[in-house]
């Protein structure tokens, strides 16, 4: 490390990444931003999954997690965990989440987005003093480095989206797999790096390989060197991206089958946003969730504009640089390379997340333009006036502000300075103090505005603090797994609050949620946002029987926690034979199909009867209902997007007590009267036919069942794809997991696989072999060679 960091390389590989933290780090503080104020950062996905999921991961790294890293008990009754893992956990700097305390869950994913922004600053440094040495002008790289970390991609939407900075990391790591497939140099270490890229993200890391693909094309049309040579430079190079993505392949394909078997998401046509938008988001401090944020600081994007004009490089580089960078942000905007920037999908939310690819670009002819001799005045100026028209293309949108303005004006005067400062070769600290100074000015200011947009547009989740803790502490008080579950509650602190605080409850949201959880939630009544992907719980003591749920923590606003225990029947229980029945339009009567017994009547006179529990209902209404005199329940429906969850509105307590809307009775409505005295009768059925002894385990569950049990044996879990029980796949009933059982077992065993995790490790196993190959073969045939001019060498002696 010591003898890295000496070389001129690694001290501006450093510098880039010091750059970027620092940088960062004061924008978080001007904002006051955690951890440096009270401002929450956890906006959106980054508190609603990301959090959530690395707290799963410090709990699988202690050991101390309900399942494994094929099975999750703890989120939505039983869910596929690695596509989960292989979607947001399997970079390489997640794991640093063990390092920290469990309670430091948010400071530990800060440190692990500064750690991958640090990483790409340092690793496009690297990149460019690859392309072109810049001798004695390597701070400069570093500086450009920064530029690329710290671009508006990176800091306004990448930083709560953590495993799309995966791709901020891997984009100059591939282009440098290029650079040794076209020497001929280091395959076994380019194919690992594209093993490493896929595995860590595999969405940013297709398009980081288009990318480094269209930087390799251009150095081989720059190169004078035969068709012949450059088309063995890509067969070299598609080989070596072919068998990294086969050795990624265990973890890719049950990605790919988790998102064929999660419930369909929200879709939409893809709109080009407006050019005077995109030439906007090149200045500092704007903010748009649907426009490209190619902002990279001034310093990089004066140079970048001044290749063209840099009579230093020659004329096919300057102008085969800057046509890649016109094609690429012109293929940000066209419908049909748009759809292939994004695996042939229009994504939900951002439609530009490859912006990073462009910024890398950009960075890469700055240092095109740098690396061979500063820029005279005629370049600066020329430059200068390109990146004015930018400025001035931005003039009528809604995105700039005169604080805007500012910010470009002033880091554009440092930039100009600093460069025709260094062309003259004088003062080459303040050159670089001017030039570092327009890039983290700007940066920092960008960063900090960010930081108040979002919580003003997005939703946001408090940092851990006293009310995590506390329901932290209910649950782990009341946790009987897997005698019984404990769901966390209804009230929730993010939409993944079982990995988060512990428990296994239904709520879970996730990239990956299945069409089958989804749909057989759905017909028992649940909630959701995200047009179905986050699934809320459901705080229904029918629910509760059915799923095994003994213990459910309560906790009022401001209130503390209280823990609700209630008789649950075992993991596992039996359903007597008969035809298994369908679902229909009904909740009310769905549980009771699912349960086995009749637990609900209906309103006499628009009334439940005295003592019986009542529930709403009303999936697209929004407003408030309560019991009579109780207090409201707030309930927030219309679908697709949201879906108001079956809402225990309280106990009949008097003859005749309506329920009262806040807002205008729902168009479509149904309560349902629960019996408890008939619901604890079904559950007794159930404990007294069920499964005398239930094991889990990471993969599956054994069931010990009575002597001469007959009917379906029923795991309160979802039927999703990859479950099979006594070495077939395992039957469904009403969505749940089933064993038909015909008297003679006692015992039931169901494992589950991943789907694709066999079909993945056979390819990752055929490309580990043609891996060792490829390495072996050249030593093999040198081999062979000394000993066919030994064995030659000999029969010449002898004559």
């Amino acid at each position: 490390m010591w003898t890295l960091l000496s070389a001129s390389r690694g001290r501006a590989a450093a510098l880039a990444a010091l750059i970027t933290v620092g940088t960062v780090c004061a924008g978080d503080a001007v904002a006051r931003t955690f951890p440096f104020g009270p401002r929450t950062r956890s906006v959106n996905d980054l508190g609603n999954q990301f959090v959530p999921y690395h707290a799963h991961l410090w709990d699988l790294l202690h050991g101390r997690s309900d399942g494994g890293l094929l099975l999750n008990w703890q989120s939505g009754y039983g869910t596929s965990f690695l596509p989960d893992l292989g979607t947001y956990l399997t970079s390489p700097f997640s794991v640093l989440v063990g390092l920290f305390p469990r309670d430091e869950i948010d400071l530990a994913v800060y440190v692990v987005t500064l750690a991958k922004m640090a990483a790409a600053g340092a690793a496009m440094t690297w990149l460019l003093t690859a392309l072109h040495k810049g001798n004695g002008r390597r701070w400069a790289a570093g500086v450009l480095g920064a530029s690329y970390a710290l671009c508006g991609w990176s800091v306004v939407e990448a930083t709560y989206n953590p495993m799309w900075l995966d791709g901020l990391v891997f984009f100059p790591l591939l282009c440098l797999v290029g650079e040794w497939a076209r020497t001929g140099r280091r395959t076994l270490l380019g194919t690992l790096v594209v093993a490493l890229a896929w595995i860590a993200n595999f969405y940013t890391a297709y398009m980081a390989t288009i990318g480094a693909a269209l930087v390799l094309v251009v150095r081989l049309l720059l190169e004078e060197s035969r068709s012949r040579e450059r088309i063995r430079v890509l067969l070299r190079a598609v080989r070596t991206v072919l068998l990294g993505i086969g050795l990624a392949a265990p973890v890719l394909v049950p990605v790919f089958l988790g998102s064929r078997h999660a419930y369909p998401g929200w879709t939409k046509e893809f709109a080009p946003a407006g050019w005077t938008d995109v030439f906007a988001r090149t200045l500092p401090a704007t903010y748009s969730f649907f426009s490209p944020a190619v902002f990279v600081g001034g310093a990089a994007l004066l140079a970048a504009c001044a290749l063209a004009f840099n009579r230093s490089v020659p004329p096919r580089e300057r102008w085969t640089w800057t046509g890649l960078a016109v094609a690429v942000a012109v293929s940000l905007q066209w419908g049909p390379t748009h759809l292939v920037w994004h695996v042939f999908a229009t994504p939900n939310g951002s439609p530009y997340r490859q912006t990073f690819v462009l910024a890398g670009i950009v960075v890469i002819c700055a240092w095109t333009c740098l690396s061979r001799g500063w820029p005279g005045s005629r370049a600066v100026l020329g430059g200068g006036a390109v990146v004015t028209a930018i400025a001035l293309g931005a003039v009528t949108s809604e995105l700039v502000s005169v604080w805007a303005y500012l910010l470009f004006a002033a880091g554009l005067a440092a930039a100009v300075a600093g460069l025709l400062l260094a062309a003259r070769g004088r003062l080459m600290a303040l050159a670089a103090v001017l030039l570092t100074g327009a890039l983290t000015g700007q940066a920092a200011a960008t960063t900090a505005y960010a930081d108040r947009e979002r919580p003003a547009r997005l939703d946001d989740y408090p940092a851990w603090g006293a009310a995590h803790s506390a329901r932290e502490a209910a649950v782990r008080g009341a946790d009987g797994w897997p005698e019984y579950r404990t769901d966390p509650g209804r009230e929730r602190l993010t939409g993944n609050d079982p990995m988060l605080v512990g428990g296994q409850g239904a709520a879970y949201y996730s990239s990956h949620t299945p069409d089958v959880l989804t749909r057989t939630l759905a017909a028992l009544g649940t909630g959701w946002t995200s047009h179905g992907r986050s699934l809320q719980s459901l705080d229904n003591p029918v629910t509760d029987a059915i799923f095994s749920v003994g213990a459910r923590v309560r906790t009022a606003p401001g209130g503390s926690p209280q823990v609700l225990h209630e008789e649950a029947p075992p993991l596992v229980t039996v359903r007597p034979p008969a035809p298994e029945p369908r679902y229909g339009s009904d909740p009310f009567r769905n549980q009771e199909l699912l349960l086995g017994a009749r637990v609900y009547t209906s309103p006499v006179a628009g009334a439940c009867p005295v003592g019986t529990g009542v529930f709403l209902w009303a999936p697209d209404y929004t407003g408030t209902a309560r019991l009579g005199d109780a207090p409201p329940v707030d309930l927030r429906g219309g679908r697709p997007k949201r879906r108001a969850t079956l809402t225990p509105l309280g106990t009949v307590t008097a003859p005749g007590t309506p329920v009262v809307y806040g807002s205008g009775a729902p168009r479509e409505a149904t309560v349902g009267c629960l019996d408890t005295a008939a619901l604890t009768a079904a559950v007794a059925g159930l404990k007294a036919t069920g499964a005398v002894r239930v094991d889990v385990s990471g993969s599956g569950v054994t069931a010990e069942l009575p002597p001469g049990t007959t009917g379906t044996a029923v795991l309160a879990a979802p039927r999703i794809a990859g479950w099979s029980c006594e070495g077939r796949p395992a039957d469904s009933y009403l969505g749940l997991v089933a064993v038909p059982l015909d008297g003679t077992r006692t015992t039931v065993h169901c494992s589950f696989r991943p789907p694709g995790l066999r079909a993945g490790s056979a390819v990752g196993l055929a490309a580990l072999l043609a891996v060792t190959a490829t390495v072996l073969a050249p030593a093999v045939s040198r081999r062979r060679r000394g000993l066919h001019t030994h064995a030659t060498e000999t029969s010449s002696t002898q004559h």
